[in-house]
């Protein structure tokens, strides 16, 4: 059967592919950037320079596949779907009809079934989606292995879209100063539900199936039961008038606190685990470049709320009949005039210094265990003292982040 020069290269590689014709690869990619033994099935399409796929690696066993600039560490399973500008780590997997798009990152064995949506997604070693699940813009961590792993249940969504018209709704599930650890409780969200970003889940949190969660959960290991709807009349909504914004953008910058901490993880943690290869290194590369996007977004959608103050002050009271209430007010008026140096704080990033002498305490840990068994057993071989170091390092960067608003 005919092939392509580039597909060809591929089976002189090593690459499996059972039907050659029915592979596609642009000429972008790189030959030596698959590994010899990666099975590509019919129908599957790789495009983009930035493309690595790692050993054991298996795409399009379910249904046609397109990866677009994506990396994927060892025996990752993509199994049918579209992937673009997202990374996998060792033994991440998606089922058929999955829809992933750039910002995502799958960590160690984490995963999702059948027709789940991502984008803007973090999800830390273990934790598990269903299927038929739209979970974009959300980091979620939690559990210690796969038997105890953090859960997504089927037909579960996260709106991330207001009907101000707004994306500054980020929601964290877990965080990372102690998710990174992988020794916290998992967290359960039942299938048939939702969470209405920007939240905070606490570790050990119990949402059950059919709830749509819409607060905050901060108190660890806690069953979620949704009150009652308010039975009051129908009121007047008037889009682009808000109400208190408090919460939401303390909610923010800790999501980008936490996206600071969990980039110089990448940067000052994982270069031992995942510099041993090119294609661990490739998924490195590419998990920085994942929460670069990722704070790049999120800077975008809480510049873009601060924007919508103005509005908000100026004609509550033309197109709703009644001003705002004072400590709403306040507040939008802070985040109208704070915003220019907020903005500022959040380009130049967290202070080197920022968790000393935490940081050196935890890294000289970190170089005691044994490496070479991958990153997983690696975090899990360390001891609890230097679990504390690594936590308060990280978590000083997210304070630092947090610190940018103060409350009014």
């Amino acid at each position: 059967m005919d092939t392509t020069p580039t597909v060809r290269r591929l089976l002189d590689r090593g690459v499996i592919l059972p039907c050659p014709g029915g592979v596609e690869m642009d000429e972008s990619v790189s030959p030596e950037r698959i590994a010899s033994g990666v099975i590509l099935h019919t129908g599957t399409q790789l495009r983009g320079k930035t493309t690595s796929i790692g050993p054991g690696s298996e795409i399009g066993a379910e249904a046609p596949a397109t990866v677009e600039d994506c990396q994927l560490g060892r025996g990752v399973s993509l199994k049918g779907g579209y992937f673009s500008g997202a990374t996998f780590l060792d033994g991440a997997n998606m089922g058929s009809g999955a829809h992933v798009r750039p910002g995502t990152l799958l960590e160690e064995e984490a995963g999702g079934a059948h027709a789940a949506g991502f984008k803007q997604t973090i999800l830390f070693p273990f934790v598990t989606a269903g299927s038929l699940i739209n979970f974009c813009d959300v980091l979620m961590a939690g559990g210690t292995s796969r038997k105890d792993h953090s859960e997504i249940g089927s037909s579960y969504i996260h709106f991330n879209f207001t009907p101000h018209q707004d994306k500054a709704t980020p929601s964290l599930i877990g965080d990372v100063p102690r998710g990174v650890m992988l020794d916290q409780a998992p967290i359960f969200l039942g299938g048939q539900g939702g969470l209405v970003g920007p939240v905070r889940i606490a570790y050990g949190a119990v949402i059950p199936a059919g709830m749509i969660c819409r607060r905050d959960i901060l108190e660890e290991r806690q069953l979620y039961v949704a009150g009652p709807l308010p039975s009051a009349a129908p009121r007047r909504f008037a889009a682009g008038i808000y109400r208190a914004i408090q919460r939401i953008v303390h909610n923010n910058l800790l999501y980008i606190g936490n996206l600071w901490a969990l980039k110089a993880w990448y940067e000052q943690v994982r270069t031992r685990t995942m510099s041993g290869d090119p294609f661990a290194e490739a998924c490195r590369v590419g998990a920085l470049r994942r929460l670069d996007e990722g704070l790049a977004e999120r800077l975008k959608r809480l510049g873009e709320l601060a924007e919508k103050m103005k509005y908000s002050l100026e004609q509550a009271r033309a197109v709703t009949g009644e001003d705002l209430p004072p400590a709403a007010r306040v507040q939008q008026t802070a985040l109208r005039d704070r915003w220019p140096a907020i903005e500022a704080g959040l380009k130049a990033g967290p202070p080197v210094q920022l968790g000393e002498p935490a940081r050196e305490d935890f890294l000289a840990a970190w170089k005691r265990v044994p490496g070479d068994s991958g990153h997983v057993r690696a975090v899990q071989s360390l001891d609890a003292e230097a679990r504390r170091a690594g936590t308060a390092w990280l978590q000083a960067i997210v304070d630092y982040a947090a610190g940018l608003w103060t409350p009014v």
